[in-house]
């Protein structure tokens, strides 16, 4: 199978293997896993943050910042197509008591300014949620994997910090995010107070993502991560290969991104098949099926039939992802998979 559902389903290389394998290890919930400790520096170095938090994922991660800045019955503004507003459960809300209150993304996975604004005007009254924190994502997932300016980011946490509200970043691929912009994680993550990445996606690794922040944002975030069961013991078995992974798999993204434009432009001259556009794309192809719902399901079968699987995503809407372990020859073979199975869905 030629697997375009995520970059999760990617499965860590041989120098992964050998890492964990090899890894130095001690408990981590007692701060002795010298591989953990290591990793932990890596990533708060490479964020432009003082301290990082190692969690089994981005959920967690995204879940443990909310938590740590906002206490129970206040509210976190994020974008209404944000993972945080749409793919964790309610995490914020069962657990934390924390009100998501989501406003407009723009196409391009920009936050409406105006709404923002709009909501920081918000009166203090006795009858609404307080603001506790602003919530913003780099790369957008459901706006094409769409790479967020710095200069918008810049600006929300402008408007959020007159507000003395803290920002956070979901950046779980803003590995992905500093290759399209051109910049660094660090010049990505500075206009926000903590944010969170993940190992798991494009860059590999069988499990884990960071939380970074300041070192006593760190501390508090600790203790929250404890709460929510994710306290672990050796879990140098888990960093050892998150080391590998930021010190040999950030650069071959280019490789991703340059596989997804040749998916894009080859599905794009499908009749039937309508591309997303995406100003500076990364790893993802978001397409629509013409005929709806019902023409959507055929495609997708037709598709896993001849050997490629892509995620159904709204009725009549797909994504497909390029990652680690899928090559220029899968990406060929896909589009003319997709040529098939169009010309079977469309004769139905």
């Amino acid at each position: 199978m030629i697997d375009l559902r995520s970059d999760t389903v990617t499965l860590p290389t041989p120098a992964m293997r050998e890492a964990i394998a090899r890894a130095e290890l001690g408990d981590d919930v007692y701060g002795e896993d010298p591989t953990v400790n290591r990793l932990e520096a890596m990533a708060a170095a490479m964020m432009g943050k003082e301290a990082a938090l190692l969690v089994a994922s981005g959920t967690m991660g995204n879940l443990a910042a909310i938590l740590t800045h906002c206490g129970r019955g206040t509210r976190a503004i994020v974008g209404a197509e944000s993972h945080t507003n749409l793919y964790e459960a309610g995490g914020a809300s069962a657990l934390g008591g924390v009100v998501l209150t989501p406003i407009r993304n723009q196409d391009n996975g920009e936050l409406s300014l105006d709404e923002l604004r709009r909501e920081l005007a918000a009166p203090e009254d006795d009858h609404f949620a307080r603001a506790g924190l602003v919530v913003i994502e780099n790369t957008h997932n459901r706006c094409g994997g769409a790479p967020v300016a710095i200069s918008h980011m810049t600006e929300v946490a402008d408007l959020a910090h007159r507000k003395s509200l803290p920002v956070h970043l979901d950046g779980a691929r803003i590995f992905n995010a500093a290759l399209a912009l051109e910049a660094t994680p660090a010049e990505i993550a500075a206009p926000a107070d903590t944010v969170s990445f993940c190992l798991s996606k494009g860059l590999a690794c069988p499990i884990g993502s960071l939380l970074c922040g300041s070192r006593e944002f760190v501390a508090r975030a600790r203790r929250t991560r404890k709460v929510l069961g994710g306290g672990m013991r050796q879990a140098g078995i888990i960093a050892a290969a998150g080391i590998v992974a930021l010190t040999t798999m950030v650069d071959r993204l280019a490789e991703d991104h340059s596989h997804a434009r040749a998916l894009a432009q080859g599905l794009a001259i499908i009749a039937g098949i309508n591309v997303r556009p995406v100003a500076r794309r990364t790893n993802m192809v978001f397409f629509d099926v013409d005929g709806g719902a019902a023409a959507a399901r055929r495609f997708e079968a037709a598709m896993r039939e001849r050997g490629v699987l892509v995620a159904a995503r709204d009725p009549g809407s797909f994504r497909a992802v390029t990652h680690y372990g899928i090559s220029r020859a899968d990406i060929d073979r896909a589009v003319a998979m997709a040529a098939d199975a169009a010309a079977e869905t469309f004769a139905s």
